[in-house]
């Protein structure tokens, strides 16, 4: 499991050692763990560090620093090394050993003014841009953990500039420069990389929307203060995670102990979400799914998927172990009030689409909704905490847990980042899809998942006690696992993707994942 921390967090893990006078040595360790990734990416790519060519963006402070000491190091192990200084206040020792190593620097036009180093190549930003075209690598280290704000010009019209380039690839000192390290927000122009070499910890940035377009592939390189975090601002389930907590029956088994899910969903006007979300629900392995709903609607269930159980009764009358409600309801009133019912028990529900707008305060966290960006948006504004679509999008962190904190519901908003808010404060961030699930109906298809997961392992708090979850804290849990799954399956199902053929790789996806 990814335990990611706010920049803060791992700033004050770093403290006492700071203290201690052992910065240089922090500096040197990721550094050198930056240098080791960059000769991996090298080689993947066909190349070696001997004969290439990495240009850097050295900002102020450590950020700048890291960037300096690992082009250094290359340069020692063969490769022609160039930087352009953002700021008059570069890092001087990590400058000095630049320099000692046979490296070159520029001038950014107008960034050091009379107090920098005299460069030692010639041509200012004009040079750099030529030297950055040529190059195999380009590191970017202007701003780290504490910068706010975005970066500012002159360097911010020299990533323009380098964005238009095709030719190195973009290696992220620490973060994206640009992109917050607590929220993912970006701020100005942010050169989107190959490859993020973060130190010490993930920062939560990193794993959350705009933040994570702009990382490309994470890695993380220890520097010793590990022990010093305490708790992470966010988890990621992993592929031996789901391996843990995927459920799956044993010799003694039978249908009933393996969860029975009741699905209030469809309508005259949406049969289709019903069919989507009980084939799902099958899929994903739940031992009985119950359907309540119109008999037409039920026909037309059961023609697709023969194992489902209708009824005409009431959600009083129904044996199920958690309910899915909402997918396609829209304008029936008599499925809303099956809804209303659902939500008004003592069972765990998914909350998905048509009925999201029944959702109030005072639920429990083992009712879990499901909105995407705009859905989310009408419902904190409805809640007194008005919000826009363009806001939840551009921070779905805070709007997810604030969600969750007025309704007492655990949250899962999708995207291409899904972010999980339970309302104790425990947050997941998952993005294991393809841009192939932007159809109609896979959200249907993920409701039937969650649903069928949160049938099975709603009274099994074992396996998220023993990756570390807090038994209060596994409906979140269990929504993340769904939206893993749920994206793996996507994978598995290659593109272009319809929703049935989605809920189909289930099984596969769920196989891969050593469940």
């Amino acid at each position: 499991m990814i335990h990611a921390y706010t920049g803060s967090a791992v700033r004050a893990a770093e403290e006492p050692l700071l203290a201690a006078g052992q910065g240089p040595a922090l500096m040197r360790r990721a550094a050198h763990g930056l240098a080791v990734e960059v000769g991996r990416l090298l080689r993947s790519a066909g190349r070696r560090v001997y004969g290439s060519r990495v240009a850097v963006l050295a900002g102020a402070g450590n950020n700048g620093g890291d960037a300096l000491y690992a082009a250094a190091e290359l340069a020692g192990r063969g490769a022609r090394v160039a930087a352009v200084l953002t700021s008059a206040r570069t890092h001087p020792e990590a400058l000095a050993a630049f320099l000692a190593a046979g490296g070159r620097i520029f001038a950014l036009d107008g960034a050091l003014g009379d107090s920098g180093p005299p460069p030692t190549a010639g041509g200012g930003t004009a040079g750099f841009l030529a030297e950055a075209a040529a190059a195999d690598v380009l590191l970017d280290g202007i701003l780290g953990t504490g910068g706010r704000g975005g970066v500012r010009e002159p360097a911010a019209s020299l990533l323009r500039s380098l964005a238009a380039l095709p030719g190195p690839l973009v290696v992220a000192v620490d973060l994206p420069s640009g992109v917050d390290a607590d929220t993912g927000a970006a701020a100005g122009p942010v050169l989107a990389a190959e490859l993020t070499v973060t130190f010490g910890a993930a920062k939560a940035g990193l794993l959350l929307s705009p933040g994570e377009s702009h990382a490309g592939r994470v890695v993380e390189v220890d520097i010793g203060i590990a022990q010093r975090l305490g708790a992470p601002l966010l988890r990621r389930l992993e592929t031996a995670d789901l391996a843990a907590l995927l459920p799956v029956p044993t010799r003694t088994s039978h249908k009933y102990s393996r969860g029975v899910l009741g699905i209030i969903a469809g309508s005259a006007r949406y049969p289709g979400a019903a069919a989507l979300c009980a084939g799902a629900a099958v899929s994903t392995g739940v031992g009985m799914v119950r359907y309540l709903g119109p008999a037409e609607v039920a026909a037309r269930v059961q023609q697709a998927h023969p194992e489902v159980v209708a009824a005409q009764g009431s959600v009083a009358e129904s044996h199920v172990q958690a309910w899915l409600a909402g997918p396609g309801i829209d304008g029936d009133r008599r499925q809303e009030d099956h809804a209303r019912a659902a939500l008004a028990g003592p069972l765990p529900v998914v909350v998905d689409a048509g009925a999201l707008p029944l959702v109030g305060t005072g639920h429990p966290a083992s009712t879990i909704l499901t909105p995407h960006a705009g859905e989310l948006a009408v419902l904190l504004s409805r809640l007194d905490a008005p919000a826009s679509r363009a806001e939840v999008e551009a921070a779905p962190h805070s709007c997810a847990t604030r969600a969750a904190a007025l309704t007492g519901a655990t949250v899962l908003l999708k995207g291409a980042t899904t972010v999980v808010a339970g309302p104790d404060g425990t947050v997941f961030s998952q993005a294991d899809g393809t841009g192939w699930l932007a159809t109609a109906g896979s959200g249907d298809v993920l409701a039937g998942m969650l649903g069928a997961l949160l049938a099975a392992l709603a009274d099994t708090p074992g396996p998220f006690t023993a990756l570390g979850i807090p038994a209060a804290a596994r409906w979140a849990g269990i929504a993340a696992l769904a939206a893993s799954l749920h994206g793996r399956a996507a994978v598995a199902a290659g593109g272009p993707l319809q929703a049935s053929a989605l809920a189909a790789a289930i099984p596969a996806a769920w196989r891969a994942a050593g469940g």
